[in-house]
């Protein structure tokens, strides 16, 4: 494809050097077999490391990058076929992100800069025959060669950025959380033969450290004050060593209590870890969001300046609301008891979560993490593809604001949301599969098929003899009802 303009022409393979050809072929295979000996470096080591949640993350994130290999796929292939797609030349001007320049502005603009006129001389040298095509017609182009190009790079920028995110936030999370070990250490030494030596004890509710913090405290009598001291307890000590040792008592009591020394850290570590590999892909209703998002880049708007702080606030309630988990905890056991024998116990329950449903914090956290990853990577894609003083870009006083609070969540949900997620969502009506051993899951699993297997032939044996005295319509009933109870059984024994 030729063109004039500024005596530039697009040259094909056909005509292009072999040497480069060849250096740019090895360039790509280099980069593409590096990337993938690494990932498969790391999924070997977290396999012999036993840390088969990362490893399932791991498979996610090869998920996401096989994902933009095909949408980049598709791009290329049918980047022909797009590009030639006409349409009428007033669809074109709604909803732009831009203001379309004025005759007398655009003349101004080419003078007074030689660059931007080289760069339109190009792109209509670029377009000129897709152009004629559509103008044959009396129409224009539906989106451009460059358009598609920079569609393509942004998507993949945006799966990348939010891959690192999430790992960010697990990583400086994960650390924060790994500094309760030492108070799961710490009960073992301090409650060494106690118990033998003294009996049992008496507790008094209301001098226990949890109680003292948690009830007595600001917002005892009043809903509002209690809500206000559940937000501002997430910026500082949001989860102290009363609130850990009364949780972990709580989860022991009611889930595994023939186990007093079941360590509750090690668990918790392994369900945050699996909770992880579902929040690093990005799921189909947040491919939706994106799409949303990107129809509301409209000029005036500054629609990214209003996004931004929808995951800042619903990072807020997030923390406000596992805050207010604790705290109900506490009221519960305060409002019943006065002195208890033994150590205070608090009762996990659902009811005390939004529609009686933990994994709710789950999906928000997803949807928060994206949306800022979102933010971020957005920034980043217009200030390298179109410069810091593009349109899309925005004024300065809105974008600063949205970066100073894009930090502020990732700081935020790293250091205080995250692990209030990891323990407080243990508070639930029921655990998670993480409470057994990656060994355990693997025997109760084969256990659970052998059992399915032994059913369905127990099952079949007996269909097999009632239908020898009966015929062929009695059969099938009886089939019927054989298969109705084995599959009762499976969902009560699951």
């Amino acid at each position: 494809m030729a063109g004039g303009g500024e005596g530039q022409s697009t040259i094909n393979l056909e005509y292009t050097p072999t040497w480069v050809v060849a250096c740019v072929c090895t360039l790509i295979v280099a980069i593409s077999l590096a990337v993938e000996r690494a990932i498969h470096y790391t999924g070997k080591y977290l396999k012999k490391t036993n840390q088969k949640p990362l490893f399932e993350a791991l498979q996610k994130v090869k998920e996401e990058l096989m994902l933009l290999g095909f949408i980049s796929l598709l791009l290329t292939v049918f980047q022909g076929s797009i590009i030639k797609i006409c349409v009428n030349e007033g669809v074109t001007r709604h909803l732009l992100p831009c203001k379309l320049p004025s005759k007398s502005d655009s003349g101004e603009h080419s003078s007074d800069n030689p660059e931007t006129t080289s760069h339109i001389g190009r792109l209509l040298a670029e377009g000129s025959q897709v152009t004629g095509y559509c103008g044959a017609k009396n129409k224009v182009q539906l989106v451009s060669v460059e358009a598609l190009h920079h569609l393509h790079i942004f998507i993949f920028v945006l799966a990348i950025v939010h891959v690192l995110f999430n790992v960010a936030t697990v990583v400086i999370g994960g650390a924060k959380i790994r500094q309760w070990k030492h108070w799961e250490d710490s009960i073992g030494k301090e409650n060494h033969d106690t118990e033998a030596a003294l009996g049992p004890k008496i507790t008094d509710v209301h001098q226990h450290d949890f109680i003292k913090g948690r009830f007595q405290g600001t917002g005892k009598n009043s809903t509002v004050l209690g809500w206000l001291h559940c937000f501002f307890k997430q910026f500082y000590g949001s989860v102290t060593k009363s609130d850990y040792l009364a949780l972990r008592h709580g989860f022991i009591m009611t889930h595994c209590r023939g186990n007093p020394k079941f360590n509750f850290h090690k668990y918790m570590i392994r369900a945050l870890e699996d909770d992880f590999k579902k929040v690093v892909g990005i799921s189909w209703y947040l491919w939706i969001f994106v799409v949303i998002f990107l129809l509301l880049n409209v000029n005036g708007w500054h629609t990214y300046f209003w996004i931004a702080f929808i995951p800042f606030i619903l990072l807020l309630a997030v923390g406000t609301k596992l805050e207010h988990v604790i705290t109900q905890l506490a009221h519960e056991v305060a409002d019943k008891h006065v002195a208890v024998e033994g150590e205070l116990v608090v009762k996990p329950s659902d009811d005390h979560f939004w529609f009686h449903r933990p994994r709710i914090v789950l999906f928000l956290t997803h949807f928060i993490l994206f949306q800022n990853a979102f933010e971020i990577a957005f920034f980043f894609w217009i200030w390298v593809q179109y410069g810091f003083d593009s349109c899309i870009m925005g004024q300065v006083r809105f974008i600063v604001p949205r970066l100073v609070v894009g930090v502020i969540i990732q700081v935020l949900c790293s250091y205080s949301t995250l692990p209030l997620y990891a323990i407080v969502t243990q508070m639930g009506s029921s655990f998670k599969k993480s409470i057994f051993d990656e060994h355990v899951q693997v025997g109760l699993v084969g256990w659970a098929q052998k059992v399915k297997e032994k059913t369905k032939l127990k099952a079949a044996t007996n269909g097999s003899r009632e239908g020898s005295s009966t015929d062929g319509s009695t059969v099938r009933i009886q089939l019927g009802r054989v298969t109705g109870k084995e599959s009762g059984g499976d969902s009560a024994h699951k």
